[in-house]
């Protein structure tokens, strides 16, 4: 055989079988390439060591020996089963990446159905939100409307109070003017009537009066008297006879009557105003010694306690929001009636001078009025910002002042129920007393302030040994009581001497910050209530503790009181309890 075409049929074959080889491979790469990204570069690299591989063979002119054709199938066959390897690799890895991308595939379309109810949730929200919008629009006109109607109501009260106001001013007007007119027409008639009298002197003076003797004188003798004696006996006869008709006539009494009585009728003033201020005589007090009776009088601590003018009726004030009438009668006490109305506490009562009404503060920011037989307020005074301390009548009728803790002191008309008065200090008001013409009040500022009563306006300030707690003025009042919250009583010459004394005692605490103490009816003891259940009762002109009265309260005292008549004590604690004292 001829060896040069053997060589060349073997070659001819190893090169179809390469290059079918080569063709499947470029056949599979076409395929997975677009799939296998990553793969090109290995292919790549296969192509290259194809191509190396030619070169190798076509190196030479001559045709490859046997033994390098053997070496380079070797190294082919090698190649391909490292190949084979490889792809049998690349499938595994390929399968597994298929796994792994269904499984996102999966995981998208779970994420793709979440992503659609996302998406349908969102346009649900969109719609609730858009119904609340339009809701609001409503709402929003809805409130631009009553702001509307608001600020038409509101311009409507003001034009209705300032309408109000001149009224109120336009007929208080009209009231001065008819008062003035009273007062001129009874100004002209008390002219009138006291020129009729002196007119009704005058006649008097000038008439001679004629009586016959014969008729009120004894029998006489029928003799009569000489001419010169009768002339005399008759000059000295008619002084005496004109002296005692002008003296009894009664056109003459009945005009100094009319001129001085009060005709009710015609008077201006009330009878109320005549009798603000009923006399009441206190000889001597007595000092208390025994309790004549100890009752339970409310449902909580006490804070109040007044006898009236009359000293038949006592009041007190609670915690427990109501006012209770007690008769004092034969030594004990009778409850009489309960006003109630105040939504808080009590703190203070007062009846007034003519003993039909009683004033209270209260912890609710007001004051009250209630009528004896009403258990209904007739008026509530409101206007303080805290609550009120002291509410007391002053010496104008129909007209009360008020303290309260909001640093204020206000003077009211009880017939408008307004303040018309409104005094500021920097300090807390404790209590209030009235004189003719001032009004005094305690503080926490340790002072004591005098007010005017026409205009509130401060005047005077007194300085105190402690912080105020209580006021009290004597009958006379020339001597004004504080009770201070250093365990110190001080009472005060109000006159121009302005005269301090101090008043202590073993044992003695001022129990709160509106402990009240008083002074006797005559002036002559002082007393108040100490944290010890104790009644502390001092002399005023030997400046020692008079009596101690213990055992009978179980706590604090908050308040006691003397009746005018002297004969009558009361105190009142924080449990609740009430002790009638007296000295027999």
């Amino acid at each position: 055989m001829d060896p040069g075409g053997a060589s060349r049929r073997s070659s001819r074959s190893a090169e179809t079988w390469r290059g079918h080889i080569i063709q499947q491979l470029k056949h599979r790469d076409r395929i997975q390439s677009a799939m296998f990204q990553d793969l090109i570069r290995f292919y790549t690299g296969l192509l290259e060591k194809t191509s190396m591989t030619k070169g190798l063979l076509s190196s030479s002119g001559r045709p490859p020996a046997e033994g390098c054709a053997r070496s380079s199938l070797q190294q082919l066959k090698k190649t391909t089963g490292e190949l084979a390897y490889k792809v049998v690799e690349l499938q595994q890895q390929i399968k597994i990446k298929e796994r792994v991308l269904q499984e996102l595939q999966t995981r998208l379309q779970k994420e793709g159905g979440r992503l659609a109810e996302a998406s349908e949730a969102k346009r649900a929200l969109g719609d609730e939100v858009e119904q609340v919008r339009q809701k609001n629009k409503t709402l929003k006109a809805a409130y631009d409307a009553l702001l509307q109607r608001q600020r038409e109501a509101e311009s409507k009260l003001r034009e209705e109070k300032e309408k109000e106001e001149r009224v109120l001013e336009d007929m208080m007007h009209q009231k001065k003017q008819a008062a003035a007119r009273m007062n001129h027409r009874n100004e002209r008639r008390s002219r009138a009537r006291q020129a009729t009298v002196q007119k009704q002197l005058q006649t008097a003076a000038r008439s001679k009066v004629i009586v016959d003797s014969s008729s009120s004188a004894p029998t006489s003798r029928s003799t009569s008297p000489k001419p010169e004696d009768q002339d005399k006996s008759g000059g000295r006869g008619a002084t005496r006879l004109f002296r005692s008709a002008s003296a009894s006539s009664p056109r003459f009494f009945s005009s100094i009557r009319e001129m001085f009585e009060k005709r009710r009728g015609h008077s201006v003033r009330s009878l109320e105003e005549d009798l603000l201020f009923p006399v009441g005589i206190c000889l001597s007090a007595r000092v208390p010694v025994r309790p004549l009776q100890v009752l339970e009088a409310h449902e909580q601590g006490i804070n109040a306690v007044r006898f009236s003018f009359g000293s038949d009726l006592l009041a007190t004030g609670g915690t427990d929001r109501v006012i209770k009438l007690w008769d004092v009668r034969a030594g004990s006490l009778t409850h009489r009636a309960t006003l109630d109305g105040s939504t808080e506490g009590i703190t203070c009562v007062e009846f007034d001078h003519m003993g039909r009404r009683i004033l209270a503060a209260s912890h609710n920011k007001s004051a009250l009025l209630w009528r004896l037989d009403d258990s209904v307020p007739k008026v509530t005074l409101t206007g303080h910002s805290r609550k009120v301390t002291a509410a007391r009548f002053t010496c104008v009728p129909h007209q009360v002042v008020t303290g309260s803790t909001d640093r204020t002191v206000r003077l009211w008309d009880l017939n408008r129920a307004a303040c018309v008065q409104q005094g500021e200090v920097a300090s807390f008001c404790s209590d209030l007393v009235c004189s003719d013409s001032s009004i005094i009040s305690g503080h926490f500022d340790c002072k004591i302030r005098v007010w005017d009563s026409r205009t509130v306006n401060c005047v005077q300030e007194l300085p105190s040994q402690g912080r105020v707690t209580s006021l009290d003025l004597s009958s006379d009042r020339r001597q004004l009581l504080s009770c201070c919250r250093d365990d110190c009583l001080q009472l005060l010459d109000l006159r121009w001497t302005n005269d301090r004394m101090c008043f202590r005692a073993d044992g003695f605490k001022c129990g709160g910050d509106s402990t009240k103490a008083v002074i006797s009816p005559d002036g002559c003891y002082l007393a108040a209530g100490s944290t010890d259940g104790a009644v502390y009762i001092w002399n005023v002109s030997t400046g020692g503790l008079e009596a101690r009265l213990p055992d009978q309260h179980s706590s604090s005292i908050t308040a006691v009181s003397w009746s005018l008549s002297g004969e009558h004590f009361v105190s009142v604690d924080r449990s609740r309890r009430a002790v009638l004292w007296s000295d027999i």
